[in-house]
């Protein structure tokens, strides 16, 4: 048996460019499968696709946004190799349900919800937006695809006591970025989403989070088991700087396998009640789960009895890394249990 390992890189590099996938390489050599390292470039898909049309499987890491170029090209690639018998781990079509900001909305009924709304068109976000701004003062914008927090947006009224209006100005920060913007016109914020949204593109209007700055749980799984955990702390404790808005992608991270006590009621809300609610809502089988994704959470208002509640932040599928360590074995064997289960089909 042979599975690809699949990331974005320069084909002509050095065997396994990509570090990080070495330990699942090392896994799938223990269970007497062979691992085939495959760089993917736009340049370079015929080769690629020749790689994986060699192998059983695949496992890919490819974010949604690199460098400008998106995954247009390579989740074409995808859908073709496994329409030949490939058999692809995270298939396109299961990204498109739920590796998007738009699971949000779709999803918020679940234990993990909060209030969330979808915008697709800039018409759609200029009636509704400001009075949700006004209400709650603050939200946040996310646009539908993106990895790095690229396109991630909180937006916050600078003067919330006066009415909406064509001078209402606004503080707005991405997330990806330390320092905020401020004195921006609501209008002219709204207005930079305008080609964005006529292109297709959709955008995701999410409560704020008060306890943002006290960081990110992040949720790994395979198919529908939980495989581990990490802690994720703001970027202002890193940078010793209370001063810098807490808000974006954390820099400290702390592993945890999948026993990590204090997370034990996550872990059962996440494989009891969750999971195969997000299944029956966007109609994935088990068997077409990732091997590898993860759910991001911050936290959320605690429960009236005193539980820990969390809040869905974002469901990662295209590109998972770093991982536990201690979940390298159970990725190799779902990913090998697939192929042989995908054999099965197809005879």
């Amino acid at each position: 048996m042979r599975i690809a390992l699949v990331w974005r890189g320069d084909p002509q590099a050095v065997p396994l460019e990509f570090p990080r996938l070495q330990p699942i390489y090392d896994a799938l050599m223990q269970i007497a499968v062979t691992p085939v390292p495959v760089a993917f470039s736009e340049t370079s898909a015929a080769e690629a696709r020749a790689q994986l049309l060699s192998c059983d499987g695949a496992l890919t890491w490819v974010d949604p946004l690199t460098d400008g170029v998106d995954r247009t090209q390579f989740d074409a690639l995808l859908r073709d190799v496994s329409s030949r018998g490939v058999w692809v781990s995270a298939h396109p079509e299961v990204i498109l349900k739920m590796g998007v900001k738009e699971v949000l909305v779709r999803t918020k009924r679940l234990g993990w919800g909060t209030d969330a709304y979808v915008y697709d068109t800039i018409d759609s976000l200029r009636s509704a937006f400001p009075h949700r701004l006004v209400r709650d003062r603050v939200r946040v914008l996310k646009q539908n695809r993106g990895n790095g927090n690229q396109g991630v947006w909180k937006v916050e009224l600078e003067t919330p006591s006066e009415p909406i209006g064509h001078d209402t100005r606004v503080t707005v920060l991405e997330a990806r970025e330390n320092f905020a913007e401020s004195g921006v016109l609501l209008r002219d914020f709204m207005g930079r989403w305008d080609s964005y949204l006529k292109g297709g593109g959709r955008l995701i209007d999410q409560a704020f989070q008060q306890r943002v700055d006290e960081g990110l749980i992040r949720c790994y799984m395979c198919g529908d088991k939980v495989i581990g955990f990490s802690e994720q702390f703001p970027r202002n404790r890193s940078l010793g700087d209370s001063s810098l808005p807490a808000f974006g992608m954390a820099r400290e991270k702390t592993m945890h396998d999948e026993s990590a006590p204090q997370f034990q009621g996550l872990r059962r809300s996440m494989e009891d009640d969750w999971t195969p609610g997000l299944q029956a809502i966007l109609e994935i089988e088990s068997s077409d789960l990732p091997v590898l994704w993860d759910a991001d959470f911050l936290y959320g208002s605690n429960t009236s009895e005193g539980d820990r509640r969390f809040v869905l932040c974002e469901i990662n599928v295209s590109c998972v890394v770093p991982y536990p360590l201690t979940a390298t074995a159970a990725i190799a064997s779902a990913a090998k249990e697939r192929v042989l289960i995908a054999r099965g089909r197809g005879a």
